[in-house]
């Protein structure tokens, strides 16, 4: 596990990464009671979250912007395993200093997070959604730098302040939008289906007919919900996957072309370079 903390304002980041061969549990608890964003990238990680005698469940991570209300009593518990790295920001700040925040960051936790400003409960979950484009692209950013000591922590100020500000936005989209709770189950399935088939994916019409939703609805709604049409989230899931398994080691740059659907290792290593600015035979472990 390595985790960075960095102090932005009043608000506390912490970047981690952790990778197991094996499922690992690693358990975490924050030393006071804290409103904070999690921001979930390419591990699709599993996370239980234990507060009292009650305990909630996330198995589907990849992709995830999660806001919460935790107080010291709640345990956080992510397993990792070969499969399931953790790749995972929370940006926090306690409940005695959201009075100190600037005056416009102050009036959206409040407008936009109310339920986590005033909270019932020692856990309470927040606003929930699968990030737009550009917040996934921030995300890949942070985890694939190479910067070292002030410039890596001015790059993460930075990085930080723009997905904050994508957060309250996508909030803000998603408030006005107007779909049915079974179309979002659908999209979230169909979602799953395509992380899990990254070698031999389902054609539109095949997915469409395992979810249930004609393919004007599912490509429509797809987009609508996740920010990106239905084979461009297909290719980032494929490159994100390919990164880490190279990165750990697991396999050559032939071997991880293969196993995430690219036939051709040049079309593999032109979309590659494309997507995180450097060829897949560049990593080092």
């Amino acid at each position: 596990m390595t985790r960075d903390v960095i102090d932005i304002n009043d608000f506390t980041v912490l970047v981690e990464m952790a990778d197991s061969e094996k499922p690992t549990e690693d358990s975490c608890l924050f030393d006071e009671a804290v409103i904070a964003v999690a921001f979930y990238g390419a591990g699709n990680v599993d996370l239980t979250v234990k507060y009292g005698n009650k305990q909630k469940s996330y198995n589907h991570t990849k992709g995830l912007a999660l806001s919460f209300f935790a107080n010291e009593k709640v345990e956080f518990i992510h397993t990792t395993s070969a499969a399931k790295p953790l790749r995972c920001i929370v940006v926090a700040t306690s409940l005695n200093k959201l009075s100190e925040l600037p005056e416009q960051e102050s009036e959206l936790f409040n407008e936009m997070l109310k339920q986590l400003v005033y909270p019932a409960d020692l856990y309470v979950e927040g606003p929930e959604f699968y990030m737009s484009p550009e917040m996934l692209s921030i995300i890949d950013q942070i985890f694939n730098n190479r910067y070292e000591g002030k410039a890596k922590i001015l790059f993460f100020k930075s990085q930080i302040t723009s997905l904050l500000a994508h957060f309250f936005g996508q909030l803000s989209i998603l408030s006005e939008m107007n779909m049915p709770k079974d179309e979002r189950e659908r999209l979230l399935q169909a979602k799953e289906i395509l992380s899990s088939n990254l070698e031999n994916p389902p054609s539109l019409s095949e997915l469409s007919k395992q979810i249930g939703l004609n393919t004007f609805k599912l490509k429509k709604n797809f987009k609508e919900l996740f920010g990106v049409p239905v084979f461009k989230y297909l290719q980032n899931v494929r490159l994100n996957t390919a990164y880490d398994l190279l990165r750990t080691q697991q396999m050559t740059v032939q071997e991880a072309a293969w196993h995430v659907g690219y036939d051709s290792l040049s079309s593999f290593s032109n979309a590659f370079a494309k997507k995180f600015g450097f060829r897949p035979s560049e990593i080092k472990g």
